[in-house]
């Protein structure tokens, strides 16, 4: 089927399934992927959802539930027996097994594993056993591997005794008779040597493998640094126990950008959640959202008097603070995308606070000049004109401190920055803007 093809049948199951008979969307199903389905899964409403998912084959479902995000997945998980999921699941790889298992309650995950073959329950309680968020959480233990006395010949021979070969095998990896990881060879080099040569004679040693317990985000890093396509996992005693992908490397960046993109907004939610649920999950950040708007509500209550004499100050304060918010914004922005891609460190920290500090300075000389003039050409006072300026200045440089340091901060107390920091830096620009220029119109103006 082609790609026009795949992309029409989703879009009549995202905007016409209800007004379709149950066979005509059981057929379009069968011709969606996986990805497609769970996509048109999140696209829907609850009960919809429901409906869809309902009409997909057992052996489809194990697919699909993989691809979902957790929430949707644990709902759908929640209406499927013991003995569906153990059907369903059987097929998929063990890191995807080991995905959806590790959301349910233990009991049930336990009932389950009981279903299951002694070589499967053991494979799955070894997956489950490194957090979801590791290299031993993203392993699958489809590993080809061989001896390092073994002949190039005895190599392909024993490759096309398998059945197939697994999902993204460019290389297969070498061990001793302890099952210790040695080296690695590729599928080209194997291709292309003389049969009669050993594997130790042309097998690469020089690329380290990965350790289980290494942070997933780190995984991706490696990955995309020396562009893999699959690297083996190794357990503290450097025995092989299995293998990543870069399928399962795409998830994790993926996953990452998704909780970036809505932590900005303090909202991690399905777009299609149930009102309750919906606001249950945002209602802790507008909360502190509330309590920073207080705190800036008192900053200016602070200076009544000043703004009772002259009323124009409460038009143009808030001109002052939204541009430290919006300045802030940026910086904290940059500092995410580079804790997120790991290149913001001690050594490159003071470098980069230097160039947002000259940023903010000749920003702040521009857009101070700029707002001078106006609110001189609009009030015809000078004196104002020259304090809202200052004031501007003033709080883009604040912007600065607040848009590195509170990221940095809350990382430091193992707070997602993604989250909390808008709230945090808006505040701290507001508070500023609202100081610096009421208090320099309490200093020249009264």
């Amino acid at each position: 089927m082609d790609n026009v093809e795949s992309k029409n049948n989703l879009k009549i199951i995202i905007d016409d399934s209800s007004n379709l008979s149950l066979n005509q969307i059981r057929n379009l199903l069968n011709k969606m992927s996986a990805s497609e389905i769970a996509h048109a899964l999140e696209s829907s409403p609850p009960k919809q959802r429901g409906l869809l998912f309902s009409l997909l084959k057992t052996e489809e479902e194990g697919d699909v539930l993989f691809e979902l995000g957790e929430e949707i997945q644990q709902d759908l998980l929640s209406n499927i027996s013991n003995e569906e999921l153990t059907e369903a699941v059987k097929e998929l790889e063990l890191d995807e097994i080991v995905d959806i298992l590790q959301n349910l309650p233990e009991e049930r995950m336990k009932k389950i594993l009981s279903n299951m073959s002694m070589v499967d329950r053991d494979r799955i309680e070894m997956g489950l056993t490194f957090p979801d968020d590791t290299a031993g959480g993203l392993l699958n233990t489809d590993v080809i591997s061989v001896r390092p006395d073994n002949s190039i010949n005895e190599v392909i021979s024993y490759l096309r005794d398998q059945k197939e070969l697994p999902e993204n095998t460019d290389k297969i990896f070498v061990v001793n008779h302890e099952n210790e990881y040695l080296g690695e060879l590729s599928i080209g080099k194997i291709i292309t040597s003389d049969p009669s040569m050993i594997v130790r004679e042309i097998m690469e040693t020089e690329f380290f493998p990965l350790d289980a317990g290494l942070n997933d985000k780190e995984v991706a890093t490696i990955f995309e640094r020396n562009d893999l396509i699959s690297s083996c996992v190794i357990d503290e005693n450097g025995k092989l126990i299995g293998r990543i992908t870069i399928d399962d490397v795409v998830d994790v960046i993926r996953e990452d950008a998704d909780q970036n993109l809505l932590g900005m907004a303090g909202v991690a939610e399905d777009t299609f959640a149930p009102p309750g649920r919906a606001a249950k999950s945002r209602v802790f950040w507008l909360s502190m959202n509330l309590i920073t708007a207080f705190i800036a509500a008192s900053t200016i209550n602070l200076f009544q008097d000043v703004i009772d004499k002259i009323v124009y100050l409460a038009v143009l304060m808030p001109i002052v603070a939204s541009m430290g918010g919006v300045a802030a914004t940026q910086t904290l922005t940059i500092i995410l995308r580079g804790l997120t891609l790991e290149q913001i460190n001690t050594s490159n920290i003071g470098w980069l606070f230097k160039r947002e500090l000259a940023v903010s300075i000749l920003n702040g000389i521009v857009l101070s000049i700029l707002v001078g003039f106006i609110t001189y050409a609009w009030f015809q006072d000078l004196t104002i004109a020259i304090l809202i300026s200052c004031a501007l200045v003033i709080n883009l440089i604040s912007s600065v401190f607040a848009g590195i340091v509170v990221p940095l901060m809350l990382r430091k107390l193992k707070q997602d920055p993604a989250i909390g920091g808008s709230v945090v830096v808006t505040t701290v620009t507001d508070v500023i803007g609202f100081l610096s220029f009421l208090g320099l119109a309490t200093i020249y103006l009264i």
